[in-house]
């Protein structure tokens, strides 16, 4: 429920709270019978529960969101630390990998391909990027496997990830991997 919701509810209940006390309070001097009054007594009640129920759950929304917002702070400050930290690591490989792609004889074209490759796209995304078809792209991508004299896509991540990712010593010693 959005928080206008809320407010117009709040006030109506608000309100009835209001007309439900002035009500009593004239058939008291009339000299109303008490269960009259007691039940008037009893929407009255209902309606400032209703108030109070409303305004807690607007309230433990605000501290709900507050604290998204800083779990997601910190965890954007973490990410960033993330970046900063590996971003020479990242440049330094980015450079090994054009390395490699020019000791194969890529094009241009090829190489901004095979990057893109490596990033995980689709032959399809890959053309929407570079604004080719897709045929190109699939072409490109042929000549890229032949020249690095690799069957496909998994074999050039593999190319470049195989020493990367060395498993953990513990994982090593794992029985599971015995």
């Amino acid at each position: 429920m959005k928080q206008s919701e809320r407010l117009v509810i709040a006030s109506v209940l608000g309100l009835v709270v209001v007309l439900v006390l002035v009500d009593i309070f004239n058939d008291s001097r009339e000299g109303v019978i008490l269960w009259h009054v007691l039940f008037e007594g009893l929407i009255g009640s209902v309606a400032a529960a209703g108030i109070f129920y409303l305004m807690r759950g607007t309230v433990t929304l605000r501290h709900r969101l507050e604290k998204e917002r800083e779990d997601f702070s910190s965890f954007k400050v973490e990410a960033e630390g993330w970046r900063a930290d590996s971003r020479k690591y990242i440049e330094g490989l980015a450079r090994a990998i054009d390395q490699q792609l020019s000791k194969w004889h890529l094009t241009t074209a090829e190489k901004e391909v095979a990057f893109l490759l490596l990033k995980g796209l689709s032959l399809k995304e890959i053309a929407e990027v570079r604004n080719t078809t897709e045929k190109t792209t699939r072409v490109q991508s042929m000549a890229i496997y032949a020249k690095a004299g690799i069957s496909g896509r998994s074999e050039l991540s593999a190319f470049f990830l195989e020493d990367l990712l060395v498993p953990s010593e513990t994982s090593i010693e794992s029985p599971a991997l015995k």
